[in-house]
């Protein structure tokens, strides 16, 4: 297996951990992902619309293959409170061969 191309960590943030548990299920039981793991609540200081916030989020931490990102951005941007979610890839240059197959098998 090539263990440099093809895998991606997703990241989106959240400000409601029920609604950010439902994407993860959603991603998961569509096999969109192998799995998604969210933290506890962080803060996150942003700029948007030339105002500064401090708000409260839940970040999701999507694993899945490149391939997948279209399907996580539809049902992310379908699913998110958000007027622009954060969506944001990034490849995975290296993993331990047998986890990097349970990802495979477990993402379409």
């Amino acid at each position: 297996m090539d263990k440099t191309n093809g895998f991606i960590l997703v990241l989106s943030t959240i400000d409601d951990g029920d609604k950010a548990r439902d994407i993860a299920r959603m991603l998961v039981e569509r096999r969109i992902a192998a799995g998604v793991s969210i933290t506890s609540p962080v803060s996150s200081v942003y700029r948007w619309k030339g105002k500064v916030f401090d708000e409260t989020e839940y970040m999701l931490i999507i694993r899945t293959l490149e391939q997948n990102f279209p399907a996580v951005e539809k049902l992310i941007r379908e699913n998110h409170s958000y007027e622009l979610p954060e969506l944001i890839a990034v490849p995975v240059v290296n993993g331990e061969e047998e986890y990097l197959s349970w990802l495979s098998g477990n993402s379409r």
